[in-house]
């Protein structure tokens, strides 16, 4: 078997982000209200993009693929994933303005609401995947922002052999196709309940067994991650940290989920560490700028008295 060229190669969403952080005490929004905000910077994220950073700065081999806009905001995208050294080799080009999104984010809690704007001529076509990419890659993580696209990616990476792991954020027509063609998907909180009906998130990935054979995670935001393997659930809690921002934890949650997929541990210990890397991120602002070193997780786990997590590179 030939030497695979990286560790992960990311298809899919990425965005600039104007991060707005609020004044601790909002008035009433109201029409003509003024607020004067405490801090403002532009910044680069999205679901994979930031994802497949945190992969990056974990220390795996990474490439990525997505569109952007022949435009400023598109340069920027680029030139921020080259920076953290992730191949940017298939970053597609189109003639459209590059995805934006505005967080407003209240800094007592490190909530935040995210504005998000996307052109549909940024859609991703599968023609745009490169086969010999995925070939060469031991994991391809997708999104579900361009559904049809992550689909034939994700058939063709397990076609290819490779394990393929996806962030499913939202319920379509076509969430059940795309379940099937990825190795092990991880949902967003609220989307279990809204492909089963079933409010309960174990009882909601009990169900979704029959759609599916393997791992099943879920990322619970301040209650941590649970996941299904065979009949047993795992339930990892979140780490307690001052929260500054959580835009992008759940895509650096699943960045150290696959770091540990990779280093092949325990889904246990893969839990731990990547509920880890998702708490560093919320100790900083921004999505991609956010990502954690593996010494910033390492740092964590120690606090709590959990590092090391299994022997590993």
């Amino acid at each position: 078997m030939s030497r695979k060229a990286f560790d992960v190669v990311g298809v899919g969403s990425n965005s600039v982000d104007h991060v707005l952080v609020l004044p601790d005490v909002l008035p009433s929004l109201l029409v003509s209200t003024k607020i004067r905000l405490r801090a403002q910077s532009v910044r680069c994220g999205g679901q994979t993009a930031t994802t497949i950073g945190a992969c990056r700065a974990l220390g795996l081999t990474t490439s990525y693929v997505g569109v952007v806009g022949r435009d400023e905001d598109g340069r920027r995208v680029r030139d921020a994933l080259a920076r953290r050294g992730i191949d940017v080799t298939y970053l597609v080009e189109h003639e459209a303005s590059t995805q934006t999104a505005t967080i407003l984010i209240h800094p007592e809690s490190g909530s935040r609401v995210v504005l998000s704007d996307r052109d549909a001529r940024l859609t991703l076509r599968a023609d745009e995947i490169p086969a010999d990419l995925l070939a060469g890659a031991h994991i391809v993580h997708v999104d579900d922002v361009d559904v049809a696209a992550a689909i034939c990616a994700a058939k063709a990476a397990q076609e290819a052999g490779a394990v393929v792991t996806s962030d499913i954020d939202h319920a379509t027509d076509q969430t059940d196709e795309l379940l099937a063609a990825v190795t092990i998907p991880i949902f967003a909180e609220d989307t279990p309940k809204a492909l089963t009906g079933v409010t309960d998130v174990e009882t909601a990935l009990r169900k979704l067994r029959r759609r599916h054979a393997g791992v099943l995670c879920v990322t619970l935001g301040e209650r941590g991650a649970v996941a299904l393997d065979g009949d047993r659930l795992h339930h990892q809690p979140a780490f307690p940290v001052d929260v500054r921002d959580t835009t992008g934890a759940g895509d650096v949650f699943r960045g150290g989920f696959i770091y540990g997929l990779r280093l092949g541990w325990p889904l246990p210990h893969i839990l731990r560490f990547a509920c880890a890397a998702a708490a560093v991120s919320c100790t900083r602002l921004g999505a991609l700028d956010g990502v954690p070193l593996l010494e910033d997780v390492e740092q964590v786990l120690k606090g709590s008295g959990q590092w090391p997590v299994v022997s590993g590179r």
